[in-house]
């Protein structure tokens, strides 16, 4: 028996919108969270610090572009139906899972705008266009979007490597097709 007739029928898939912007806010989270993870290491006051920032500051707007084009774009296009071999409680984790991470995706950069804005600080977009302030200021609130900015980056790990496991879970145990549904189209021949 060949490794593709083993394969249960395959669902249908994503449209190319949907798994266009999946990878784009899959790669850009992964630059976002390195940059994340090296501001603290840079000095202070220096150059390098304010370019991972304004680096940062700028995917995150990026992000959350995408995901208000990425949840607009699944209201008038639904993700194609699980396969009817997942138990339902499957279904809802799944279900739970995806509604974590367009949450916890839109949450993120308002907390790290928030964070800012209520500091007094405005954000610059890739030093093309700058946000000013549109909250009073408030070191409260400021403390508060930063506390929602450094917990949810380990709610965002805990949902991605679930998203991750579950997805490998699909594409070498259960072989019913759900991994291939986001992945990019391959032309014929």
């Amino acid at each position: 028996m060949s490794r593709t007739s083993r394969l249960a029928p395959a669902t249908s898939a994503y449209d190319p919108i949907a798994r266009s912007l999946h990878w784009l806010i899959a790669a850009l989270a992964l630059i976002v969270i390195s940059l994340g993870w090296a501001i603290p290491e840079a000095p202070r006051n220096t150059g390098s610090r304010e370019l991972l920032m304004l680096l940062h500051r700028s995917i995150g707007l990026v992000i959350l572009g995408a995901m208000v084009v990425r949840v607009v774009w699944r209201v008038g296009h639904p993700p194609p139906p699980l396969p009817a071999s997942l138990a339902l409680i499957e279904a809802w984790l799944a279900h739970a899972n995806h509604f974590g991470l367009y949450v916890m995706f839109l949450l993120m950069p308002l907390a790290g705008y928030v964070n800012a804005a209520a500091a007094g600080h405005s954000v610059s977009f890739f030093g093309i266009v700058t946000i000013p302030p549109l909250l009073p200021e408030s070191g409260k609130l400021s403390q508060i979007a930063n506390a929602v900015h450094l917990v949810g980056q380990f709610v965002i790990y805990a949902l991605v490597a679930a998203h991750i496991a579950a997805a490998l879970f699909h594409r070498f145990f259960r072989r019913d097709g759900v991994f291939e549904r986001m992945l990019p189209a391959r032309r014929p021949g």
